[in-house]
């Protein structure tokens, strides 16, 4: 088994579990876009930028008007640049980052683009702010809190955080972990799994005939049909019988066995301890 993509000690929501074959997918679960809901705490500043952290300072948030709140949240949509916080799993000459700050120590960090598709402010309940992100990879939600405040002039720090959808996977379709814990019987479980190519629900897709299916398998690039296939571009690949079985790279000459998968998860009859 795999996951497609970490989670924050103290956030809860979607996590991509990928069993068997479909660990293969991980590279490409990292391109989804994410949907996040936001507790921003004001007039707090911490070295984590969320509320887990050692507190470096404390202000009254004062009278903020919604339209100051809103003014300044338009400034964090669009391509934007975020200096990644120290507690982040991002390396530093071999070594974590949260790592080094475990250790007292802190490193410069250089801006990132990254890009916040909308942000729209949910409710205010100073000095809490609800905010819903949608962000593409990359993107630290505490990172923006932490800019909110201090582009507000109080400081703030993330209080709690709900990964609500990532790419075409929900928070509503998700099972949850008490759910989990209480299964005896595996059955329910390998229903509710999705089949491997849902998360490449938005690439075009290709199906091979008899032929092109057994040289791609082989390892053999095969030709595309007429279109506007873009060089680079990925293409979920389906057999003859309109079963998805590998993912392709369009190329110039045409399209490229990247990954194939071989086989349907196994149906193991006992869950893991």
């Amino acid at each position: 088994m795999g996951h497609g993509g970490t989670l924050d000690p103290d956030a809860t929501g979607v996590l991509i579990l990928l069993v068997g074959e479909a660990t293969k997918l991980s590279p490409y679960l990292l391109r989804h876009d994410k949907e996040y809901l936001a507790t921003v705490r004001l007039g707090i500043v911490t070295d984590t930028q969320d509320l887990t952290g050692r507190v470096l300072g404390e202000q009254d948030v004062g009278e903020l008007s919604e339209e100051t709140i809103r003014a300044a949240l338009e400034k964090f949509a669009g391509a934007i640049r975020q200096v990644p916080p120290m507690f982040s799993a991002l390396h530093h000459e071999g070594r974590r980052l949260y790592e080094l700050a475990r250790a007292g120590q802190e490193v410069a960090r250089e801006p990132r683009t990254v890009t916040v598709y909308q942000i729209t402010l949910e409710e205010i309940a100073l000095p809490r702010l609800v905010l819903s992100v949608r962000c593409g990879a990359g993107t630290y939600i505490r990172t923006l809190a932490s800019d909110l405040g201090e582009a507000l002039g109080c400081g703030g720090a993330l209080e709690r955080l709900v990964r609500t959808r990532v790419g075409p996977f929900s928070l509503e379709d998700a099972i949850s972990w008490s759910e989990l814990q209480a299964l005896r019987d595996p059955d329910p479980l390998w229903k509710r799994l999705k089949t491997p190519d849902t998360a490449l629900s938005d690439w075009p897709r290709l199906r091979l005939g008899e032929e092109e299916h057994e040289g791609f398998l082989n390892g053999r690039a095969c030709s595309l049909p007429s279109g506007q296939w873009v060089t680079g571009q990925m293409v979920a690949v389906y057999d003859p019988r309109d079963e998805f079985f590998a993912v392709g790279r369009v190329i110039p000459s045409g399209l490229k066995p990247e990954r194939i998968f071989h086989a349907g998860a196994p149906r193991t009859r006992a869950l893991p301890t």
